[in-house]
């Protein structure tokens, strides 16, 4: 018997693996892109006309805990009503048994690919788009925990997405006794990683998420994979004052980094503004010429003034 070569094997498990969607609203198309516990397809949503992705959980993984996951980050990115989120419009189980979830069909590039042809100012303003987002998921007690360039894409108008929800962390309401409240009835269960277990992206995941210490992820380990994400972005001659930034945001003791999301934000924001940046303590030849940018104008009309007045001194004198 004839062995198939890799590739046709290659794409005989992907069109065996295609999703066979209860009743005749969505029809899935091609494969759009592979991650370690699902598949995402470009499908067609038959009752509204449009374009949509269809994410589903790998055959090979179809079990009840990593389907549980899958159904979670469903639920997690149903609950984040947010720009900056990518909506979900429906969800569900395969025929094959398999659980699966319909959201927006993202179109742009990965944030490394949009840095790469911009400058620095517009990236950066990118990247504060990116804090506002999980600074918003903050707020609503989720922590992404695998934060990086690849998960977050920049669109054709300046949109930002930030993606990949599958591991994030929902935190559990303290009571006044210091003990963990239930969640309301219809809200997110708290995240119940076990200890020990590491979780993220290494580069880009914080310290005590590499150490495998769950209860010590919070909002600040997300400041860190977002000052690794900042550092990478400005590259290895960033100024001081930027690198001052991504330094504090990556402190290895989280009650060193900034303490969220948005203080993260600001710091970016005086940079981009020419003001005095709190992670950094400026030179004196620094604070000069932050002095000058901000009166250049009339520091430029009064030297042409007072040039002018010499040159005009000098030919009378003569």
């Amino acid at each position: 018997m004839t062995e198939l070569p890799d590739p046709a094997l290659a794409h005989l498990r992907r069109v065996l693996s295609a999703p066979e969607v209860p009743g005749d609203r969505y029809q899935p198309a091609e494969l759009l892109g592979e991650g370690g516990m699902g598949l995402i397809y470009r499908a067609e949503d038959r009752v509204l006309g449009r374009a949509v992705a269809l994410k589903v959980l790998r055959p090979e993984l179809a079990d009840a805990p990593l389907a549980d996951r899958l159904a979670r980050e469903a639920r997690i990115l149903a609950a984040l009503e947010h720009p900056g989120i990518v909506p979900v419009h429906d969800a569900g189980t395969l025929a094959d048994g398999r659980v699966y979830y319909v959201m927006k069909l993202v179109r742009g590039e990965r944030l490394d690919a949009f840095a790469a042809s911009r400058p620095l100012s517009a990236v950066l303003r990118v990247f504060l788009q990116v804090c506002e987002t999980v600074g918003f998921a903050h707020a609503q007690g989720i922590i992404h925990r695998d934060l990086k360039p690849s998960n977050i894409m920049v669109g054709s108008f300046g949109e930002v997405l930030v993606l990949d929800w599958g591991i994030a962390r929902v935190l559990g309401q303290v009571d006044a006794a210091g003990g963990t409240e239930p969640p309301a009835p219809g809200a997110l269960a708290p995240e119940q990683t076990a200890a020990g277990t590491v979780l993220g992206t290494p580069g880009f995941m914080a310290p005590e998420q590499a150490q495998g210490a769950v209860g010590q992820v919070d909002a600040r380990s997300d400041v860190w994979a977002l000052g690794a994400i900042l550092r990478g972005l400005a590259g290895a001659a960033a100024p001081r004052p930027l690198a001052s930034v991504c330094r504090r945001a990556t402190a290895p003791a989280p009650a060193d980094r900034y303490a969220s999301a948005a203080e993260l934000a600001a710091d970016v924001a005086r940079y981009l503004d020419g003001a005095p940046v709190l992670a950094h303590r400026a030179s004196l030849a620094e604070r000069l010429g932050r002095w000058y940018l901000k009166y250049q104008t009339p520091i430029i009309l009064v030297l042409s003034y007072l040039a002018m007045r010499l040159l005009f001194l000098l030919w009378r004198g003569r």
